[in-house]
């Protein structure tokens, strides 16, 4: 029996590490198609570092501070590292630096991040305050490919939830972060076992949608 070759994946965090942690979990299944090889993060205090040693993930800081504005050698730290591990992916949790348009090319399309919203609205910071200010009543997370423009890749998969009358934007990222936990291990798998193409810069996927493709807010009845 052939035992398919796991895709090999480097995690970028700057902080808690919540998607980490749940990618690691899913990744420990026998017939999930890649494998969490590294954490790597620019902040030596970052709280999931600690949550990648207690999973036996091997951990890697390159503290972004002394490079300053210098992100073109940061970069090339980070380069080093990832080729050292023979990664092939890369999903971003929480890292919270900006990649220059170089590095990010070197990776298209095998970079993922995932973003609080469902792009292409709220991009950027405080998507969930941009949502209730806007009046939405679904709002959502989506996992794209990282492009250049930030939050504006190739769309991966998206999950919803409904928005309440009640909702604070802390409320509402509670939700929409259990759905985060959710949808970013699926589309890893998605992509790491080849289930994904782009497409004029639109990803498409062998995927189906779900069995109850609709979703209204709010009902009615």
């Amino acid at each position: 029996m052939v035992t398919a070759v796991k895709r090999r994946v480097a995690i970028l965090i700057s902080g808690r590490g919540s998607n980490m942690a749940a990618l690691i979990t899913a990744a420990k299944a026998p017939a999930f198609p890649a494998e969490i090889t590294v954490v790597i993060s620019n902040k030596p205090d970052a709280a999931g570092l600690a949550k990648a040693k207690e999973n036996n993930v091997a951990t890697l800081v390159i503290d972004s501070a002394p490079f300053g504005k210098d992100r073109t050698a940061f970069e090339a730290a980070l380069q080093a590292a990832l080729d050292q591990h023979g990664i092939e992916l890369i999903c971003l949790g929480g890292f919270m630096r900006l990649l220059t348009t170089e590095f990010v090319e070197r990776w298209a399309g095998k970079m993922l991040n995932i973003h609080p919203s469902l792009l292409p609205s709220f991009r950027g910071l405080d998507p969930h305050g941009q949502a209730l200010r806007a009046g939405v009543k679904v709002s959502g997370a989506t996992v794209h490919f990282v492009t250049p423009e930030m939050d504006a890749g190739p769309i991966v998969m998206q999950g919803a939830v409904a928005v309440r009358d009640d909702d604070t934007p802390d409320t509402l990222a509670e939700r929409v972060l259990r759905l985060e936990h959710r949808i970013y291990p699926d589309a890893l798998r998605l992509v790491a076992s080849g289930g994904t193409r782009i497409d004029k810069d639109v990803c498409r996927t062998a995927a189906t949608g779900s069995p109850d493709d609709t979703l209204i807010s709010p009902e009615t009845i």
